[in-house]
């Protein structure tokens, strides 16, 4: 388990401008998600659920406001800090799985690790480790073309996970699957999440999946509750 002490936001804004016209996205936004605990976080579209998750991993930057990661203050950090912080605490799974189409499923797994200073033996080992987890051992030398939906979202989970991060962030992960499919990713991203005792902050509009998780964070006029 990678206990990286949790995640923590304290007073958040952040505002985007459309010409002279401001735009308060989030509005002092306090939240905290403990190692070992999956939130899910909710609001209609628009509400700046992407943003929050932007900002908590380090993707970019508040107007005010602090990030807590393992309890280290990261808003002041510069570019540099940053991107190695999120390189090895931070895991990222989107709606659309983003892999590189010329690449396998193995390799989609092998380059973040190596990115990240890990040998290239031990990031094969374990990326078919992952891949063995997610179901997909005897698809690892595919190409994303030659996968379905769901397995390219496998991929894309396992990926987010390939640098044993303390903490994950999921925007929307199963947004672009079938409700079958869909439910057996989200069954398997919760029990990985479970295994590794991670901190997960999940967005997602199905009310069914966030409340199989431990809370439910409502974002809602820029205001998280």
């Amino acid at each position: 388990m990678n206990d990286g002490g949790g995640l923590e936001l304290d007073g958040v804004y952040k505002t985007f401008y459309q010409g002279s016209r401001a735009l308060e996205i989030l509005r002092d936004v306090t939240l905290q998600v403990r190692s070992g605990e999956l939130v899910s976080l909710v609001g209609p579209s628009g509400a700046g659920k992407s943003t929050l998750l932007h900002i908590a991993g380090l993707l970019e930057q508040p107007d005010g406001g602090e990030v807590m990661i393992g309890g280290r203050p990261c808003a002041g950090l510069d570019d540099s800090a940053r991107t190695a912080l999120r390189r090895s605490t931070v895991g990222f799974v989107y709606q659309f799985h983003h892999l590189l189409p010329e690449f396998s499923a193995l390799e989609n797994l092998v380059l973040p690790q190596m990115i990240a200073g890990t040998g290239k033996a031990q990031a094969i080992d374990r990326a078919r480790s992952l891949l063995d987890q997610v179901g997909l051992a005897e698809r690892a030398d595919h190409r994303p073309a030659r996968l379905s939906g769901g397995e390219q979202q496998r991929v894309a989970i396992a990926r987010g996970l390939a640098n044993a991060p303390a903490i994950l962030f999921a925007d929307e992960p199963t947004g672009n699957l079938d409700p079958h499919t869909a439910e057996g990713v989200f069954t398997m991203l919760l029990t990985l999440v479970r295994e590794a005792g991670l901190a997960a902050l999940i967005a997602t509009h199905n009310l069914d999946l966030a409340q199989s998780m431990d809370r439910t964070l409502r974002l809602a006029d820029g205001h998280v509750v």
